[in-house]
């Protein structure tokens, strides 16, 4: 298929198909014309992308999980696996930030929020 078929099925931009297709997430043959033609499969791999890339995977690891898992008999049970490591990375994320807002909201309650009186140095005068 076609550019424009394979973007409008997997509900995306040609640019994306054409970014994708230059970083090796996608290939695609050419015809004699110079036109690029997909193969049906590309909508759901497409898909998956755009899944994982919302779930919060780097478009290098999904490229390297993608081929690991379509080789892997237990594929599922792996993704799995990754999900749980993903949840632990996005719980350990949520309590950093969870201790900026306390941070900011006790700087935010004070006269002079950034307390410049804590980290500059002591100023010694004639003694």
């Amino acid at each position: 298929m076609r550019i424009g078929e394979l973007a409008a099925r997997a509900g995306i931009s040609r640019d994306t198909v054409r970014f994708y297709e230059r970083t090796g997430l996608l290939a695609a043959d050419r015809l004699p014309n110079g036109y690029r033609d997909f193969p049906p499969e590309a909508v759901p791999w497409l898909r998956y992308v755009r899944t994982a890339q919302a779930l919060g995977f780097p478009l290098a690891e999904i490229a390297r999980l993608g081929a690991e898992l379509s080789a892997a008999p237990d594929a599922p049970a792996r993704l799995a696996e990754l999900f749980r490591e993903k949840i632990a990375l996005v719980d350990a994320r949520i309590a950093e930030l969870s201790a900026l807002r306390a941070e900011l909201a006790e700087r935010a309650g004070a006269g002079c929020p950034l307390e410049p009186e804590r980290w500059a140095p002591a100023v010694s005068g004639p003694a």
